[in-house]
């Protein structure tokens, strides 16, 4: 018999009232897999790309050729860093859901990408992230009170009120601000890198999306244009499983995994445990060393899972089950690190609570003074003016008849 075509529609392995089943994970045990040289060319190295780099084992212990050389006190202030994300998120999406500001987006679960990626960068390096990217912001000093102002779009907002909540930047530290645009920073990050090189700089560039912008353009271009010119760049896939209500899949991790993806235009793809710190900071580091050394880009696939709904606007009730989160196999990024310190004697049960009691009140009192600067409702807020600036080196006069119209109908102009 002849066979027709049959078009194939991707569907999650589980939905609501339906058993998590995370089979199609393809996983490795930890410390399994190879480290090769930073030099080595993306042909022969082609089974990171479908291998999972893990280094914690089922009993929090580090293992095999990717461990990396942390000390104590570096893996406890990483703990540290993703506690606060935590605690920051839990604060934000609470004060949400209660009217005070419009829209929040969580990290839950992705706190090793962030914090684990961040250790790897020198700090000159410019970072392009994404909208679950927090932790980088916070590691990097950004400052919670500042953080919470550009959320509430108040007096104080570092963005003017002229982007959504949680879309921060920090010129200062070289942290691109956030796109809404998905997959846009890619070719930014590319862009950034290249030019580096141009000045003869050692500093390189690094960028974040999902699973799902994988399917954007931008993504492609940014491949071409990194592999072509051989920018100092590591690009990075945070698969979560879910973009927004779409399984993985339907991005096109069915067929093979997104870490591949480079491997077509020989730029060499690392798949790693993504709620694993120590696994994470090693594979970003031997991106790092890779790039800055002129051995080009790496694209990583960080697998990990994305604990909360996608943001304050969705139910993911709807379409997974609800104790998805809980039967992922990689586990949760804090608990492994909290255990794996435990292990080591450095650390300890009651230390982390005291800790965690700390961290909530250092956000309390973060959120205590952001809220003096202003909120959606009250007082003080942003001046209107400010709609007018900051596009034109010298105000047009059709502008400046729009922002006297305004200031006449506000009473403050005659």
């Amino acid at each position: 018999m002849t066979k027709k075509p049959k078009l194939h529609i991707p569907q999650p392995t589980a939905r609501p009232g339906e058993e998590p089943d995370f089979s199609y994970l393809n996983l490795s045990e930890a410390g399994a897999v190879e480290r090769p040289a930073t030099d080595a060319r993306a042909k022969s190295i082609e089974f990171l790309a479908e291998s999972l780099v893990r280094v914690l084992d089922d009993d929090h212990v580090a293992q095999g050729p990717w461990k990396p050389d942390l000390d104590e006190d570096t893996l406890i202030e990483a703990l540290r860093l993703m506690v606060l994300t935590r605690v920051y998120d839990d604060r934000m999406q609470r004060v949400q859901r209660q009217g005070k500001i419009s829209f929040y987006m969580q990290a839950l679960g992705e706190e090793a990408v962030s914090i684990g990626q961040g250790l790897a960068f020198g700090p000159e390096d410019m970072l392009f992230p994404a909208y679950r990217n927090q932790g980088l912001y916070i590691m990097r000093n950004t400052g919670l009170v500042d953080m919470m102002c550009q959320c509430l779009s108040n007096s104080r907002d570092m963005c003017k009120g002229r982007q959504m909540p949680i879309f921060y930047q920090n010129k200062e530290n070289n942290l691109f601000t956030i796109s809404g645009n998905l997959a846009t920073q890619f070719p930014q990050a590319v862009g950034w890198a290249m030019g580096a090189a141009i000045k003869g700089d050692d500093h390189i560039a690094a960028s974040w999306l999902g699973d799902g912008s994988t399917a954007e353009a931008d993504f492609h271009y940014a491949l071409t244009f990194a592999s072509v010119y051989h920018a100092p760049v590591v690009l990075n896939v945070i698969n979560n499983q879910w973009a927004i209500s779409t399984f993985q899949g339907v991005a096109g991790g069915e067929r093979r995994s997104f870490a591949a993806r480079g491997l077509g235009l020989g730029i060499p793809g690392i798949r790693v445990d993504g709620n694993d710190l120590l696994a994470v900071y090693a594979v970003t580091r031997w991106a790092v060393e890779r790039a800055r050394s002129g051995g080009g880009p790496t694209l990583i696939e960080l697998v990990t899972y994305r604990g909360g709904a996608h943001s304050t606007s969705d139910d993911p009730t709807r379409y997974r089950p609800r104790n998805e989160w809980a039967a992922f196999p990689l586990g949760d990024p804090v608990e492994r690190l909290k255990q794996h310190l435990i292990k080591n004697g450095s650390w300890s049960e009651d230390r982390h609570a005291e800790m965690e009691t700390e961290l909530k009140t250092t956000v309390e009192a973060a959120w205590k003074e952001a809220v003096s600067y202003g909120t959606m409702t009250e007082p003080p807020f942003l001046d209107v003016r400010l709609a007018f600036e900051d596009v034109f080196e010298e105000m047009p006069e059709h502008l400046e008849k729009q922002r006297d119209k305004l200031l006449r109908i506000r009473g403050e102009l005659p």
